[in-house]
């Protein structure tokens, strides 16, 4: 539905419809599904402790920790990445053309380096085995089954994504009491309403414990 009325609001615009036949059409409100597709931490703990390759190892610890999604892990350039001390960051060029920066704690920091090895700054952080020769990057689809042979490896149900490995960062980080605005800047959200879904998921407060029980 949304397709087609992308559709007819451009055939409106460029004047090859009279009039936007689908403007009076609603979208059907649907079901807010987000919080079956959080992981507790120690799911998310599992996931990496069982991962023994460490290059998918690394690429669990950084879409967790950094909250990345899989577009901007899969485009990442050793040049993105500064060291800060003992730990570093990342710079990540995301939805929207915008740019952010996250900051990576000391043992994620040290995992990531371990595995550059000879690379240049130019070169992808996560290489695709199937195309070392050509320095080509990993592609979404391969990212997507590494979580996803985690996810059951872990015993997690469901096919787990690495947009589940965001939505945990975002969950666990205003659980352990980030400031929303924080959590939005990380995740590079354009609005803080989009981070606040994750409150409304997992709320901490209900009235329903202040009823007699």
């Amino acid at each position: 539905m949304a397709a087609v009325k992308s559709l007819l609001a451009f055939s409106y615009r460029f004047g090859i419809l009279p009039v936007n036949v689908g403007l009076p059409i609603t979208h059907p409100k649907a079901k807010d599904t987000l919080n079956e597709r959080i992981l507790s931490e120690e799911q998310v703990q599992a996931m990496i402790a069982l991962e023994t390759e460490p290059r998918n190892r690394a690429i669990l610890q950084l879409l967790y920790s950094a909250g990345l999604r899989v577009s901007e892990l899969c485009a990442l350039t050793w040049k993105d990445l500064t060291p800060r001390g003992t730990a570093g960051q990342v710079t990540v060029f995301g939805k929207g053309g915008r740019t952010r920066t996250v900051l990576l704690p000391a043992p994620i920091w040290e995992e990531i380096s371990q595995i550059k090895d000879v690379a240049k700054s130019d070169d992808p952080v996560f290489r695709s085995r199937e195309s070392d020769d050509k320095g080509q990057g990993l592609r979404r689809s391969q990212v997507h089954r590494i979580v996803a042979r985690a996810g059951e490896r872990a015993g997690i149900e469901g096919k787990v994504s690495p947009h589940w490995l965001r939505h945990a960062h975002a969950t666990h980080s205003l659980d352990r009491g980030a400031p929303i605005h924080l959590v939005q800047s990380t995740l590079g959200h354009a609005s803080v309403a989009t981070t606040s879904r994750y409150l409304h998921a997992r709320p901490n407060e209900s009235s329903s414990l202040y009823l007699p029980y």
